[in-house]
């Protein structure tokens, strides 16, 4: 802290100057013994002059040189740390790319490798409660299981369906997988973290890292052992080499060091306990915190607490105190002519100090989002504070009174909250077309899409659940016998159409069709 000391207008220091000259200049014209020295003789002078300490009190022009010290001090704003943006995320965005090479179903780590690095990522998942955390899959080649998202429960549900069998190119392309990942995070507005989980890093990918030149944080978690095990195969075997007998993979600790001391990735092993995971989860928000010092911030002013010295000098400058009582007198008259309630003359005073937008931000920080809303005059600010109230219709109204990308998108959540899909969809397309490369926008639309969808097939299922169960004498003959047809076709085809939306498939498949169509397009 002491090393980040600086001011944030040093030129305003020269004022400083200003104090020692006022009271050089003004003690010299109060200086009886200086203005009589040439027409006196000095040894008459000093029995003649009755005041001869005057010159060392504490007189009104020491309080206003004080004055002008502290001023300019403050004036030059010194600062010590960085204030953090609004709407910035405390937490750091995460990116684990998982190994699914066929090694990592080795038993060297029980249950197998695989296993432990999901139990990690389940580990995390929990440190980190509602931060962000994207999922990706290499092998031969690379693939985004799932973009940044604050869903754990969706995380682990593709999670657990990862599995070398999904992967369509046999081998290990880590070089291929940091790029894949660096381009899953290039629309991010704030640096994050890739973390990747293998039982090793082929030496081949070794310049990718020590060549990396992006903002993210890596880290690489070495899982296996040195001593290696087998290999379980898919049926539940063990994979065999040419001569019959068991693969044994073991881990390259040696080429981690390696890899570590050639650039500037973070490497560490698995360890049986969770020490790993909070090691990561650490080095997750330190690093977060350095990227964003770098640049992402603007240094906070502390000059504005000078003021409070600033009006205690003040004070002293009222004569004979008349002035001083009347002044505290109409102060407590100000703060109790409120109908004798503390509230009340606790936000008079305020409103004498801070603006509505100061009051409310200082409500903001503190957690108290009621009050908060009910104080700020800013509608984007007001429409924060309700929307973290769970007020989310005021909050809606709030976010409307302005149009911009970040207005529609705050009012799309907001709708999300309140199960409104469909308008959900509008709002978020009208942010997509003012800010058209709005990942965040993109992957919230995604998902109110779904939620739409998955919507309407309730209300469908419900509906056809109330057809069921009508009682028979609502049941209609059609006696001319022409609509009969028509209607017997109509309910094929709506049982057809049930049947393929019933067909379930799993995460595991979908996402093995996903990678063979990406790797199929990616082919030259």
């Amino acid at each position: 802290m002491i090393a980040d000391f600086h001011f944030l207008r040093p030129w305003w220091l020269l004022a400083l100057l200003a104090a020692p000259l006022l009271v050089r200049l003004i003690g010299r014209r109060t200086d009886i013994h200086s203005r009589w020295k040439g027409m006196i003789a000095p040894h008459l002078l000093d029995h003649l002059l009755i005041d001869r300490g005057g010159s060392h009190r504490f007189r009104p022009v020491h309080l206003t040189a004080a004055l002008i010290a502290v001023a300019a001090i403050a004036a030059a704003g010194p600062t010590w740390e960085r204030e953090r943006p609004p709407f910035v995320e405390d937490t750091a965005p995460l990116a684990i790319a998982i190994d699914l090479t066929a090694t990592m179903n080795a038993t060297d780590v029980s249950p197998t490798r695989l296993e432990r690095a999901k139990l990690k990522v389940q580990d995390i998942l929990d440190l980190r409660k509602g931060a962000r955390t994207a999922l990706f899959a290499y092998a031969g080649s690379a693939h985004m299981v799932l973009p940044l998202t604050d869903d754990a429960a969706l995380v682990r549900t593709y999670l657990a369906a990862l599995s070398p069998r999904i992967m369509p190119v046999e081998g290990k392309d880590t070089a291929k997988a940091l790029e894949t990942v660096e381009a899953g995070l290039a629309n991010e507005t704030v640096p994050g973290t890739i973390l990747f989980l293998t039982d090793g890093v082929e030496r081949e990918a070794f310049p990718a890292f020590e060549q990396y030149g992006g903002r993210n944080d890596l880290i690489v978690l070495g899982i296996g052992t040195a001593e290696g095990g087998p290999v379980k195969s898919a049926d539940g075997g063990y994979i065999a080499d040419a001569s019959g007998g068991r693969v044994h993979a073991r881990l390259d600790i040696d080429a981690l060091k390696a890899l570590q001391g050639s650039s500037s990735v973070q490497v560490a092993t698995a360890a049986l306990d969770d020490s790993d995971v909070r090691w990561i989860v650490r080095r997750i928000q330190s690093a977060f915190s350095e990227k964003v010092s770098e640049g992402q911030t603007r240094w906070r002013d502390a000059g504005w607490w000078l003021t409070i010295p600033i009006a205690l000098f003040a004070v002293l400058w009222f004569r004979r105190g008349w002035t001083l009582r009347w002044a505290g007198f109409l102060l407590v008259a100000g703060l109790t002519l409120s109908g004798g309630k503390a509230e009340a003359a606790e936000s008079r005073f305020s409103d004498m100090w801070f603006t509505p937008d100061q009051q409310g931000r200082r409500a903001f920080e503190q957690g108290d989002f009621q009050s908060a809303a009910t104080r700020f005059a800013d509608p984007a600010w007001r429409g924060v504070a309700l929307y973290r109230a769970g007020r989310f219709q005021e909050a809606i109204d709030a976010f409307a009174q302005e149009d911009t990308a970040e207005s529609y998108y705050n009012q799309a959540n907001a709708l999300m909250h309140l199960d409104k899909p469909k308008e959900a969809i509008a709002a978020y397309e009208q942010a997509l077309r003012l800010r058209p490369d709005w990942a965040e926008a993109k992957a919230n639309l995604a998902l109110a899409e779904k939620r739409d969808k998955d919507k309407q097939k309730q209300e469908e299922e419900e509906q056809q659940e109330q057809g069921a169960d009508l009682p028979p004498d609502q049941i209609q003959i059609d006696e001319k016998g022409e609509k009969g047809k028509e209607g017997l076709i109509q309910a094929a085809e709506q049982t057809a159409d049930m049947w393929m939306r019933n067909i379930q498939v799993s995460p595991a498949d979908l996402l093995a069709r996903k990678f063979a169509i990406e790797a199929k397009e990616r082919k030259p």
